[in-house]
């Protein structure tokens, strides 16, 4: 059992972050990436005051053209309207990966604009390190007027179910203008007023390399800049803690690391790459010997978005749902006990050839974090990353929270022993050749932590 001592600091942890109310007839929860695209549509619609579109990336497809197009609209009805995109910097001047980057969604940005020369809809490059590989921009939010659209989607057809194929997600629509301005404010001070922040619907910008020390300049503040408000809410009341961090000691990595052992009876996470931080692993294993339950639910390999199906041509990219799995097998194969015992459950989620990319922790029915961090090295270390975390003490959201986790529970089959799942000896020859290359030159470890 973990001690008095270092129980109440965990717990304190969380009893003394600033916590903002909450009325739980502003919160929504939404089941579905359509939900979503058409929630999201309707409020951009509505938007009376300031509309912040902040993304990994925003994509040149139908599901990206309605969104950027729907800005655009309501900027053309309403002028006064402040309407901003922020998305990642390397990601947007690039193609999709292993295609050639040409006509790139930051190509689009400036077609657009010179298009509609007469209505102004900035969309700011967010440069979070000097390489795409090394660090990118993973804070998720859309700031319509006085709510806070949470999600940790981008923007494109397959996150928005555009047409066949889905990308599952979270999706939570918060009314709380004090959080509202928190994260509009620090987004503007921050990422827009960036030293190294550039515009990309301006077709005169700079090259990467010409940015390089400013980038430097720019991650080292963003490590230092957190959240600055004062709570007016109490430990009994809901209430609601917006959260950014980058770098190993972030708060947003803290709060993480002590909210897991406060679970009491269970800790559940979502997560769509299975590579836990090794801090976070040894906090799974405490929870479980403390006689606690732990439900992890990931995808199926195939459900990854890297996952390379075999008709198709393989490139070195699709090995990664492939090591996703490897870890989760060797994680399971330490804990089969516990899975014997009903102690550790592991789901695995698969919908034909949709995919998944839920991430999140539900502590009892205690806390609930919505965030858009993987819950593993890359996010730990190298992305900026936020959430939102709730605090429910009365469970006056246990319905939405119950049939969010009951929806996701559905397209899932349990991991009865860690053999069911395929070990190296199964995989594709192309696969099993490259992963055992790479694990002759220890390169593995290394992709493990910056993807």
């Amino acid at each position: 059992m973990l001690s008095k001592f270092k129980r109440n600091k965990h717990q304190q942890h969380l009893a003394q972050l600033p916590k903002i109310a909450q009325s739980v007839d502003d919160i929504e929860f939404f089941y579905s990436p359509a939900d979503f695209r058409e929630t999201l549509l309707a409020k951009i619609a509505s938007a009376s005051r300031r509309i912040y579109i902040i993304a990994l990336y925003l994509e040149q497809d139908d599901g990206g053209k309605g969104i950027l197009h729907a800005l655009y609209e309501a900027k053309r009805q309403r002028p006064e309207l402040d309407v901003c995109v922020l998305v990642d910097w390397h990601r947007a001047q690039r193609g999709r990966i292993g295609a050639v980057a040409s006509n790139t969604n930051a190509d689009w940005y400036c077609r657009l604009a010179q298009e509609n020369a007469d209505i102004v809809v900035p969309v700011y490059g967010v440069p979070v390190n000097t390489r795409e590989a090394l660090g990118v921009l993973h804070f998720k939010g859309f700031i319509i007027d006085d709510s806070v659209l949470y999600s940790g989607a981008s923007l494109n057809d397959v996150y928005l179910h555009q047409h066949d194929k889905y990308r599952y997600d979270r999706y939570q629509l918060i009314h709380n203008p004090e959080m509202a301005d928190i994260i509009r404010n620090w987004v503007d001070q921050n990422l827009i007023q960036g030293r190294a922040v550039n515009r990309l619907d301006k077709a005169q910008r700079p090259k990467s390399p010409e940015i390089k020390n400013d980038i430097r300049l720019f991650r080292q503040e963003l490590r230092d800049a957190t959240y600055h408000f004062q709570g007016n809410a109490d430990n009994d009341q809901l209430a609601v803690t917006p959260l950014v961090g980058l770098g190993k000691s972030s708060l947003l990595n803290k709060t993480i690391f002590h909210l897991m052992p406060c679970a009491e009876h269970k800790l559940t996470i979502c997560t769509p790459y299975f590579n836990l931080p090794a801090v976070l692993v040894r906090n799974i294993i405490q929870l479980l010997r403390e006689g606690k339950k732990v439900e992890i639910i990931v995808g199926d390999k195939t459900a990854n978005d890297f996952f390379i199906p075999e008709d198709q041509p393989f490139k070195i990219i699709g090995a990664l749902p492939y090591l996703y799995e490897i870890n989760l097998r060797r994680f399971l194969s330490r804990l089969q006990y516990y899975v014997n015992t009903d102690q550790l459950v592991v789901r695995l989620w698969k919908d034909d050839d949709n995919t998944y990319h839920l991430k999140g922790m539900w502590v009892d029915d205690e806390w609930i974090l919505l965030t858009g961090n993987n819950l593993n090295p890359r996010a730990w270390r190298l992305d900026l990353e936020n959430a939102i975390l709730i605090h429910d003490p009365k469970h006056e959201l246990a319905a939405q929270r119950d049939k969010e986790l009951e929806l996701i529970r559905t397209h899932t089959t349990v991991v009865n022993h860690y053999r069911d799942l395929q070990s190296i000896a199964d995989y594709p020859v192309k696969v099993r050749k490259l992963i055992r290359r790479l694990r002759r030159i220890r390169i593995d470890k290394l992709i493990s932590r910056i993807l």
